[in-house]
């Protein structure tokens, strides 16, 4: 199944934006380090690659740290059996500080000094040095698309792919478009017919509601939107006018912590609802801890996304990447983070022989223009990039849908993601 692009994904770090909408601009903290990871197998130098994270932005160090975690383990297990072709995966990793500056500073200090083969598992707030990536050519695999960069440049491959000219303009003629699958698996699987849409008073996150609110209204819904005060919000009003209203389904554009609050509230004045929906962000171990006083809305939160549940001990591929991560607290883009990782190593293993096994910038680009769609061994729903002059209007789109329960932790529901698809219409959307 070829992969669409998905509005839901490309802005799911929206709610993460508004918190920190009323912050200053500042100078980060890089992080700046070579990550050794043993002595090096005794095939030649080790193949550097780059990875930046907003580890210290604003938004709070646990927010963008997940993608590069999971491809730091992913790179540990790969060296620990010989890395590639007996050369180690030598890892630097630069935090960006959440800022541009800091993420062109990044960007200089892993692309132009260092000369990183590709960069991976990218997840900045501020992906401003996006353009001098491409424009040294340097291949960055697997990025969170928090930004509209993996759907402008050329060289770079984010996490869910590209239908995209990527000529240096976003999208189609600056419109990024996306599905309602979403909101079509919801109706149809449950019978959903209204649903609440719940934003700050500020741009990104108004922003995004109205993205929702239109994708529900394309698929048949009632739309209740309720919007509260980002500095003062009054979520116990809002969660008593979408109980009045009989709420099926309540998405938000909030940050996690908005999230529990709401949530909160929602038991509070006893309001039961098919599913408090949210995204692959806040698809971690973490609910029992975040949403410990909201029971009830805690066991009705559900997720979507394009990546396989990271509690799926029943795939092979999950069962290899829990077992790396030694117990940690995990999340979904730990293993989105781990499937870029193992994207770019079955990249550079398609470099070849004859080139004395070095592994290149241009052969690892070659090989992500493939046209077989990847999946990184099942743990991605097939993934492609093909630059259409013209945007989608209809797409068939898989989606991952998981739902927490106490005890259990998230629990697949829907069937295998690459069999839980639909045929649904491609909304466009600003970036």
């Amino acid at each position: 199944m070829r992969r669409p692009v998905r509005a839901a994904e490309a802005l799911s770090a929206a709610a993460l934006l508004v918190a920190c909408a009323a912050c200053g601009s500042r100078l980060p903290e890089s992080d700046f380090e070579r990550r050794g990871t043993g002595p090096a197998p005794a095939g030649g130098a080790p193949v550097r690659v780059g990875i930046i994270a907003s580890a210290t932005s604003p938004v709070g160090g646990a927010a963008f740290t997940g993608p590069r975690d999971g491809a730091k383990a992913y790179f540990d297990r790969l060296n620990a059996r010989g890395g590639i072709a007996g050369r180690r995966v030598e890892v630097l990793t630069c935090d960006d500080g959440g800022s541009g500056v800091g993420n062109n500073d990044c960007v200089r200090k892993l692309v132009e000094e260092q000369r990183v083969v590709a960069l991976v598992a990218t997840s900045s707030l501020d992906y401003a040095g996006a353009a001098r990536v491409s424009r040294a050519r340097v291949p960055d695999i697997g990025g969170q698309p928090i930004g509209s960069a993996y759907d402008t440049y050329p060289h770079l491959y984010g996490i869910y792919g590209s239908l995209a000219p990527r000529n240096g303009k976003p999208g189609w003629d600056g419109k990024l478009y996306g599905g309602t699958e979403v909101y079509r698996y919801f109706k149809r699987e449950h019978g959903a017919r209204t649903a609440a849409v719940v934003s700050y008073n500020q741009a990104a996150s108004a922003a995004y509601a109205r993205l929702v609110t239109r994708g529900l209204k394309a698929e048949g819904y009632k739309v209740v939107t309720e919007q509260v005060d980002f500095a003062l919000p009054n979520f116990r009003a809002a969660a008593a006018d979408l109980k009045e209203q009989g709420a099926d389904l309540v998405f938000d554009a909030m940050d996690t912590h908005g999230n529990a609050r709401l949530c909160e509230a929602m038991d509070d004045v006893g309001a039961r609802v098919t599913a408090k929906v949210t995204n692959v962000q806040n698809w971690t171990s973490a609910v029992a801890d975040d949403y410990e006083d909201a029971p009830r809305c805690r066991n009705a939160l559900w997720a979507t996304g394009s990546s396989r549940n990271h509690e799926d001990t029943g795939h092979p591929a999950v069962r290899e990447f829990r077992a790396a991560m030694k117990g940690e607290a995990l999340s979904q883009w730990q293993l989105e983070g781990w499937a870029a990782a193992m994207w770019f190593t079955d990249a550079a293993r398609s470099c070849p022989a004859g080139s004395g096994g070095d592994v290149t910038r241009a052969c690892v680009d070659r090989f992500m223009h493939r046209e077989e769609p990847y999946s990184a061994r099942g743990l991605l729903v097939p993934v492609t990039f093909e630059r259409r002059r013209e945007p989608p209007t209809t797409r068939r789109t898989c989606v991952s849908v998981v739902r927490w329960r106490d005890g259990k932790g998230w629990v697949t529901q829907g069937g295998d993601m690459n069999e839980n698809c639909f045929d649904v219409p491609q909304l466009s959307y600003q970036p």
